[in-house]
């Protein structure tokens, strides 16, 4: 990215906060965003006989009917233009989990992973790829802490641990063998987003021990699918050599660390009755979850990978 004198200056003194913000996504990323769409959608196309036409009216127009679908609204915003409505509502709304509906639904549209034309149904200036890219950078720039990773906006309270554990998660689970696990883990990330802690907890214990079926499933590793906990499936995976030798026997702990550390976690809040009082899922505990989940999962896609 092309970073100007004023950006480097306010870095260099300090005025770049450290911690991510979630409430409020700066008027200026909203913009950002706007100069993204039109990098990678070009400009509308216009007939003077028949009006605005293209891919890039095409992609506006489905923003704006899909978001007024979910909504129940006439219009977004303002203008005669789905263009001109989506962008008046994404500069004018105060609700920030509307502002990430936006972003969220018009990355699913540029994204070739979610879009079934990809890079070539658009007419642009850059790749699809450099646009989330750009957009990811942006949330980075402004200290916001989202992302859009897998074709969805999620929640990121640590950039480290998101780009060395929760991204190369997510990347591992895009295969399409870990379509279940993958649809479980994101559902956790939605959870989490939205505040539904208890919820994020059950999908984090599915999302791994899904991860864990697959595996065995691949590896021919005989279990049941519909008893076995993820107790009982880490001593499957162990007892076949998933994990080597010196590695169980450097990590003492290996099995209650994947087992007890999450699937405990989770019985403990979430996974039974609450009883007569309310149970309350604090945010730090849903984040260890996710990161825990993550960690998990990736130390089985490394040694998957490992005894290929």
């Amino acid at each position: 990215m092309f970073k100007i004198f004023s950006k480097r200056q306010k870095r260099l003194r300090g005025e770049v906060p450290d911690v991510y913000r979630h409430e409020i996504i700066p008027r200026e990323l909203r913009v950002q965003v706007f100069h993204i769409w039109m990098d990678v959608w070009g400009k509308i196309q216009y007939d003077r006989f028949a009006g605005p036409y293209g891919h890039a009216y095409e992609a506006y127009e489905f923003i704006h009917n899909k978001l007024c679908s979910e909504y129940g609204v006439f219009a977004l915003g303002d203008g005669n233009e789905p263009y001109d409505r989506v962008f008046d509502f994404l500069l004018s709304t105060k609700e920030t989990e509307k502002i990430l509906d936006v972003i969220e639904v018009s990355f699913r549209c540029i994204d070739p992973e979610v879009h079934d034309d990809g890079n070539g149904y658009f007419g642009s200036n850059i790749a699809p790829d450099r646009a989330i890219d750009t957009l990811n950078y942006r949330f980075r720039e402004h200290r916001v802490g989202y992302q859009y990773e897998s074709g969805q906006i999620v929640k990121v309270d640590s950039q480290i641990i998101h780009s060395e554990v929760v991204k190369p998660a997510l990347i591992f689970l895009s295969d399409p063998m870990y379509e279940g696990a993958n649809e479980e883990f994101l559902k956790a990330h939605e959870h989490y987003r939205n505040g539904r802690y208890k919820e994020c907890l059950n999908e984090c214990l599915k999302a791994f021990e899904s991860c864990l079926k697959t595996i065995c499933q691949k590896r021919g590793w005989p279990y049941d699918s519909e008893r076995d906990t993820a107790n009982n499936l880490i001593q499957i995976v162990l007892s076949n050599g998933l994990i080597p030798v010196f590695m169980e026997s450097h990590f003492s702990g290996l099995k209650s660390a994947l087992g007890s550390g999450l699937s405990t976690l989770r019985n403990r809040r979430a996974g039974h009755g609450q009883g007569p009082e309310r149970v309350v899922v604090p945010e730090y505990v849903a984040a260890y979850a996710l990161h825990l989940t993550a960690s998990n999962i990736l130390l089985l896609a490394n040694a998957d990978e490992e005894i290929k």
